[in-house]
């Protein structure tokens, strides 16, 4: 069904409101870039405004009528993540769709402003807390979706629920594993209890492939720099372009309903146009997804309020 889906088949989006999380580069700038060219209104939270700046002058280069906006989002610090989502709250009125996209990957252990471990944080943690506080505005939204990016990586990866932020023994890989995979587990809880509130919202995952991006060569040090970025990205990665086609059709797509995990169509997952796949047993069981629920509530003293239809 979606073998030849290219960023040239996305819907007309105009009128539709964006978030992209990491929208200044990679994944997050393609799918920010493939939105614009569609007529979708796209604000760009990202960590480095002044790059997030350059992003979107580089779009609107191709695209001069794009419609773009910059806002500060450090999803290290749930402090920043509560700003930004006041500022969204006083400015806007409605968003239709929040890609949770931003990661960091197998960086040394670091903590974030709350003493969380950098990759749960990030990649986890604050888009935890960002869905909750843009519920509201979601459930305002035209055909509102909220698209969580994981990884293969998850399928391989173990929830430390006895020492979720390393501190008896950090594993670069194996926490950034358990962050994919605590993606996979938080869209599909999500999923389970929008439905329950028969909230007009869909959650939905999607995941890249392999594709060539910063994160391979600013985050990891040492030999998995060196795996990753310079022998993996040239022999094996595909454009950060084709990558971000999984999310876009998530984001955008009319067919894909709420639950649905979307990735590329390729041998193993790792490049391709993209399709429905499965996720672990492990994102899907029911005790694993309330006892992430109920950690992810306690380490970022957020409650979810499920708003119906607006």
């Amino acid at each position: 069904m979606t073998q030849h889906w290219t960023i040239d088949q996305v819907p007309d989006q105009t009128g539709r409101l964006f978030v992209v999380t990491g929208a200044a580069s990679g994944l997050g700038l393609a799918t920010t870039r493939g939105l614009a060219r569609r007529g979708g209104r796209v604000i760009l939270a990202v960590r480095d405004e002044e790059k997030g700046r350059r992003a979107v002058a580089a779009i609107t280069a191709e695209h001069p009528d794009a419609q773009l906006g910059v806002r500060h989002l450090d999803l290290a610090d749930l402090d920043s993540v509560g700003a930004f989502a006041a500022r969204m709250r006083a400015e806007h009125d409605r968003v239709d769709v929040l890609v949770n996209n931003a990661g960091v990957l197998a960086p040394p252990r670091t903590l974030s402003a709350q003493g969380h471990e950098l990759q749960l944080a990030v990649n986890h943690l604050g888009h935890f807390a960002l869905t909750a506080a843009l519920l509201g505005l979601l459930s305002a939204g035209r055909d509102p979706r909220v698209v969580t990016v994981s990884s293969v990586n998850h399928r391989q990866g173990r929830l430390f629920f006895d020492d979720p932020h390393g501190e008896r023994g950090y594993k670069p890989m194996a926490y950034y594993n358990q962050s994919k995979l605590a993606n996979a587990v938080f869209g599909h809880e999500l999923h389970l209890r929008l439905s329950e509130a028969k909230s007009p919202i869909r959650s939905v995952l999607a995941h890249p492939g392999y594709t060539a991006t910063n994160l391979q060569l600013h985050g990891p040090t040492g030999l998995w720099r060196f795996l990753l970025g310079r022998v993996g990205n040239p022999l094996f990665a595909q454009r950060p372009a084709d990558g971000a086609r999984p999310q876009l059709y998530a984001a955008t797509d009319p067919s894909v309903r709420g639950g649905e995990f979307i990735g590329p169509g390729g041998p193993a997952e790792l490049r391709g146009a993209p399709k429905r796949v499965a996720l672990s047993a492990t994102a899907t069981d029911a005790e694993t997804g309330r006892k992430l629920w109920d950690l992810s509530e306690q380490l970022t003293g957020v409650r979810y309020k499920f708003p119906a239809s607006v």
